[in-house]
């Protein structure tokens, strides 16, 4: 577990998630979870759809990351499985799989991409953490690579290019920050990458870091600079060293697999995160949803819970494509049961 400082966020950050959030909101937990943030002042209740009602397909396979791309369809990639059905013949650690359809009746169809395709069971075998398509481009980031690296295609996944750089601070487990198709709808001109803050993506850790790039500079490692702090104002200080990186997001002890995307109805940006407390979480576990104005907060709880009513796997999102026009209907995308799962959410104000 890192100890990383996350002093220099968190100390503002907290009185400003408090005046943010509103002390009178309802904000939803389950049982006796305490969430690392106030609950939202603009979401009152979360309700799930009856968990008979969960959606599981491409079973044995687990990550899935996910950006909506140029042809109105989303592109996500799996670990160690052999995809959706017909599955593949071989067991990869990581394919990639486009998937068509609404969140009731989709289909994933299998990408073969011998410049993409990864074997190696758990750890030894690279694996997508993260996926963006910006401008017509495919990005992929991925874990196990000591720490992590990126990768693009120009062909929407028949062939990849890799990166001669990692991030080897730091960033073990690192996602795009994702707007709507194609990246529209991005408030600038930045790619925002975030990662609970370890070397590695099993080791769960006390806080989130956040990098951000120019959108036509993504492949350009020199380009990337890294959230240190709030100022006293409030707006964020960037720093070119990964070494001095700040946290955007903390839980002590707790932080594990995150991702983190868009809801143009609400205006917000909502992080899915995992909590890491070292059980299996693709049969048991918590994982909390929040919410905040800006990609660096302040945060505050839409969602938390340490113990779900059906494990949330080690992965989980909410993909912009299957986001409603107001907001308020969201589907969360998750590896439980080592599955491609599907489970509407309901907002209310």
């Amino acid at each position: 577990m890192t100890n990383r400082m996350s002093v220099p966020y968190s100390a503002f950050a907290a009185i400003f998630a408090a005046l943010s959030c509103a002390s009178d909101a309802v904000g939803q937990t389950d049982g006796q979870a305490v969430a690392p943030y106030p609950p939202s002042k603009l979401i009152s209740q979360a309700e799930w759809a009856p968990k008979e009602s969960i959606v599981r397909k491409a079973r044995g396979g687990d990550n899935w990351p996910l950006t909506w791309a140029d042809d109105g369809h989303i592109y996500t990639a799996y670990g160690d499985a052999n995809g959706f059905e017909p599955k593949l013949p071989v067991k990869l650690s990581m394919g990639l799989v486009r998937v068509e359809g609404g969140p009731d009746d989709f289909r994933g169809y299998n990408l073969r991409s011998e410049t993409f395709e990864q074997t190696g069971e758990g750890p030894r075998g690279k694996k997508a953490s993260g996926m963006l398509m910006v401008d017509g481009v495919l990005y992929v980031l991925v874990r196990n690579a000591g720490n992590s690296q990126l990768g693009w295609s120009r062909d929407h996944g028949e062939t990849w290019t890799w990166s001669d750089w990692k991030f080897t601070s730091g960033f073990g487990c690192p996602t795009f920050l994702n707007f709507g198709s194609n990246y529209a709808g991005a408030r600038d001109n930045y790619i925002y990458v975030y990662s609970h803050d370890s070397d590695s993506a099993y080791q769960p850790s006390d806080g989130v870091a956040l990098g951000r790039v120019d959108r036509q500079k993504i492949t350009d490692r020199s380009a990337y600079e890294f959230f240190q702090k709030l100022h006293s104002s409030g707006t964020p200080v960037w720093t070119k060293s990964v070494e001095q990186r700040g946290h955007v997001f903390s839980s002590p002890g707790k932080c594990y697999r995150t991702s983190a995307s868009y809801n143009a109805g609400l205006k917000r940006y909502l992080m899915c995160q995992i909590v890491g407390d070292q059980r299996d979480t693709r049969f048991a576990g918590g994982f909390g949803i929040y919410e905040a104005p800006a990609p660096w907060g302040p945060w505050c709880t839409i969602y938390y819970t340490t113990d779900w009513d059906v494990g949330p796997g080690e992965t989980c999102g909410l993909p912009t494509k299957w986001m409603s026009a107001d907001g308020m209907t969201l589907h969360l995308v998750f590896s439980g049961d080592d599955c491609f799962s599907v489970r509407k959410l309901q907002l209310f104000r």
